[in-house]
């Protein structure tokens, strides 16, 4: 299962022949800037599965920040669990890449996301 949800920063994404796997989720709130529309191979734009706005705002992409906004993301997640529906589906069919826009691939909210899909496909399976 370590190899089922591929992250993958959208800007490496772009264009024909862009090393993603299986079905492909753009797992951000806000469009990317500098991307158009037709540069993605999209299956399908999570939003609802992105943090909340004002969860994105207090974190600020700050590493120091990490930890807590992991926690709080996640109990975002738990509460509207139909956000990560397409993943869940999609993954009975083979890998899923989930794209994000951040710099930082550390402290990305993309991790959490693959993590708690990780798990809540634990308990359906």
């Amino acid at each position: 299962m370590s190899d089922d949800i591929r992250l993958m920063r959208v800007y490496d994404a772009k264009g024909d022949g862009a090393p993603t796997e299986g079905k492909v989720f753009l797992v951000d709130r806000l469009w990317p800037r500098g991307v158009r529309k037709e540069e993605l191979h999209l299956d399908g734009w999570l939003k609802d599965a992105a943090p909340s706005p004002e969860l994105r705002a207090w974190f600020g992409h700050d590493p120091d920040k990490w930890r807590e906004f992991s926690a709080r993301y996640e109990r975002e997640l738990e509460g509207r669990p139909e956000a990560v529906d397409p993943v869940l589906s999609a993954l009975d069919e083979g890998p899923v890449t989930l794209l994000y826009a951040a710099k930082d691939s550390e402290h990305t909210h993309a991790l959490v996301l693959r993590d708690f899909v990780r798990s809540r496909r634990g308990r359906e399976g």
